[in-house]
């Protein structure tokens, strides 16, 4: 196996990070101009929160900066450590899916339910991918 497909999920979250940030954009330049709300009005979070009703952009955009950077931390180790992918590989890839599929409901409907499946899913996703690199790191030396 290609030692740098580890890093094609790295990439992918990447690109729904990105997709989220255009959302989040255009979601807030649009309803700025509707409510001609000037910049200067939002320049905090609890600002925006007061002047602002659609914050679910936001929230996820924000979201994507916490746990997904441990993420991205044990996929530089696993690629630079060449760990084993047999397991490692398609955690990563379950981890992304979760995360998109957590998107896609954060983003549309909003079920919390819902959404707090798809996140409780993948943080075990993580905290194994995590274990598992780890145990490989700890083994390989």
């Amino acid at each position: 196996m290609n030692q740098n497909a580890i890093l094609w999920p790295g990439f992918a979250l990447a690109a729904l990070t990105f997709l989220v940030w255009f959302r989040l954009y255009f979601e807030r330049l649009t309803e700025m101009k509707a409510k001609r709300v000037h910049p200067q009005k939002v320049a905090n979070r609890a600002d925006a929160a007061k002047l602002l009703s659609n914050t679910q952009a936001l929230d996820h955009y924000a979201n994507l900066f916490e746990a997904p950077v441990l993420f991205y931390f044990t996929l530089a180790a696993i690629a630079v450590a060449k760990l084993d992918l047999a397991v490692l590989l398609p955690l990563a890839w379950a981890f992304v899916a979760l995360r998109a599929a957590h998107a896609l409901v954060h983003l549309t409907y909003n079920k919390v339910m819902h959404r707090f499946y798809a996140f409780f899913l993948g943080s075990v996703c993580l905290w194994i991918f995590i274990a598992r690199a780890a145990w490989q790191l700890g083994h390989s030396a």
